[in-house]
């Protein structure tokens, strides 16, 4: 499947691309959450990669764990806010990506 007409792949690369230049200056202390949601944002890519090629029967469990790791991905953004590792505004926009992405995902798994 071309990525450019599967748009949930399209949101996350762009959040992944985001996310990276967010994160670029972590402070040290906080390395352990900057790799956390460097990884949960891959491999959420990589899960919904998974979920679309996999068959229609086995699919779902697949979307049920891309949305937790949204949950999780949206948790590490609200630490590194509450630790002032992230301004307002960065939180916002990966917020709104990530609500973005989320949407989809529900949606997806409601269209079966």
């Amino acid at each position: 499947m071309n990525d450019e007409k599967f748009v949930i792949i399209k949101y996350i690369k762009e959040f992944i691309m985001m996310l990276d230049d967010y994160t670029i200056l972590f402070p040290r202390r906080y390395f352990e959450l900057r790799n956390a949601l460097v990884m949960n944002s891959n491999k959420l890519l990589e899960r919904v990669y998974d979920a679309n090629y996999a068959n229609i029967d086995d699919r779902r469990p697949i979307q049920l764990d891309c949305l937790k790791m949204v949950n999780l991905i949206d948790f590490n953004i609200e630490h590194a806010f509450e630790r002032k590792i992230l301004s307002e505004k960065q939180t916002v926009k990966l917020s709104k990506k990530l609500e973005n992405i989320n949407k989809m995902l529900y949606k997806w798994i409601q269209n079966g």
